[in-house]
């Protein structure tokens, strides 16, 4: 704010002093027509110092109203809530007073490649102040280490202290890693939370690269987050989002989502307080799906991923990344968020209308899906009357089949919407849906 103060006293100041020397070159440059009409000519002399006057009166009545011009734009610029400087032709840097920070927290083991992650965030974010970079490292890596603290200033490296072992029952033995990963989390929460102090963040881990406007999308839904009691997260994520399965000329598209998706989400400080003290000690994410945690609320998902994940190892040993993830279409196209009318995602006006066209969508049948015989642009209604005509339908047509709590994927109310050969379908329960079955 300082630098901006100082520019704009520069500005006018600079403003000043060249209207001043355009004003004293053109009375010096202004021939003596006085002495030359007396020697040169038998016409009366003209009166100079009157012509001299008018000239300066002329000059500063027009530097008069050019400050009073420039007065106006700088009020409205100091006036204006969000100042935006572009830094190139496709990087908006947005640095808004009054705005509060949105950390974005990098969770980091021993993957070198945090640097793909690092960098993608780096380009794309707008504001430093607005949006902290904070990378918390587990595992004690020394080469994911050396990658980190070259970054310098540009993040915050905290390093996981309890490095020790963790004692699980024989069966577990082979998922020690999800018990490090949710103690990890913990750890990081509470410093976001409890010793730096913020109110919101958003969590990626080191294998995501974010789409131009991931910074903007989770700036304009952040006051959704805030006032709206049915929402508990923000994501990143569809995890039907497969080329060919999300509408291309819908990136501006949202959904609410009974299913938590993770992978680039947004937490309050008010959940984590809420979460952390009955945190688990493993398989962190499958615990945030159980209806305890949920308590029937929503978070919000976009219809084309703001994240794309490149990390095939891992803990999870690459489930699903090679027949699901690895094939997500991540955003290209600048969507700005925070100008559009977004009351659409509101509880009550959502549901209303989501559920009015789902069930006014004509039914069709699987195989006509399947075949590509639909006739007519959509959208239409596949009806499933069970976990396992789900399963089957769901498998058959490329989306994912899984359930985490009576929950599909990416669905809301029972029901999953994804695009077949550039036709929206809704694979949804029967009318009159109430709840999902544990």
């Amino acid at each position: 704010m300082i630098r901006k103060r100082s520019s704009l006293i520069f500005c006018g100041a600079f403003l000043f002093i060249t209207w001043n020397a355009i004003l004293v070159l053109l009375l010096w440059g202004r021939p003596p027509q006085g002495r030359d009409q007396k020697e040169g000519s038998e016409g009366p002399p003209s009166n100079v110092m009157e012509d001299v006057m008018e000239d300066v009166l002329r000059m500063a009545n027009a530097f008069e109203n050019e400050l009073e011009k420039q007065k106006e734009i700088l009020l409205q610029i100091q006036n204006h809530q969000l100042l935006w400087e572009p830094s190139d032709k496709n990087k908006p840097k947005v640095t808004a007073p009054h705005q509060p920070a949105i950390p974005i927290l990098v969770i980091a083991c021993n993957r070198v490649t945090v640097k793909r992650c690092l960098d993608k965030l780096l380009q794309h974010r707008p504001s430093a102040e607005l949006h902290p970079i904070i990378v918390s490292q587990d595992c004690g890596h020394a080469e994911t280490a050396e990658v980190i603290r070259s970054y310098g200033n540009n993040v915050t490296h905290l390093k996981q202290p309890d490095l020790s072992d963790i004692q699980v029952r024989p069966e577990h033995k082979k998922f020690k890693g999800y018990y490090k990963i949710s103690r990890h989390y913990h750890w990081a929460l509470n410093q976001v939370f409890k010793t730096l102090g913020h109110s919101s963040v958003v969590i990626v881990e080191d294998d995501l690269e974010v789409a131009p406007d991931f910074f903007e999308y989770f700036r304009a839904l952040l006051p959704f987050l805030k006032s709206d009691p049915s929402l508990w997260c923000v994501s990143a994520w569809n995890d039907n989002g497969r080329e060919g399965y999300v509408d291309p000329g819908k990136a501006d598209l949202l959904y609410r989502t009974d299913f938590f998706p993770g992978l680039g989400w947004m937490l309050l400080r008010e959940v984590w307080e809420e979460l952390e003290p009955k945190w688990p000690e493993a398989f962190w994410d499958d615990w945030m799906r159980q209806p305890e945690q949920r308590r029937n609320r929503a978070c919000i998902r976009p219809e084309i991923s703001r994240t794309l994940t490149f990390g095939r190892q891992g803990v999870s040993l690459g489930q699903f990344f090679d027949k699901y993830l690895r094939y997500i279409k991540l955003n290209t196209e600048f969507v700005p968020f925070t100008k559009l009318d977004l009351s659409y995602l509101k509880e009550e006006t959502y549901k209303e209308n989501f559920e009015k066209e789902v069930y006014s969508a004509p039914v069709v049948k699987y195989e006509d899906v399947k075949q590509g015989q639909l006739q007519g642009p959509g959208p239409f209604r596949l009806q499933y009357s069970s976990k396992d005509s789900f399963k089957l339908m769901a498998k058959n047509l490329g989306i994912m089949d899984d359930f985490k709590s009576g929950v599909p994927r990416s669905g809301y109310r029972g029901v999953v919407s994804f695009m077949s050969r550039g036709r929206r379908i809704y694979l949804a329960p029967p009318p009159g849906w109430t709840q999902y079955d544990l």
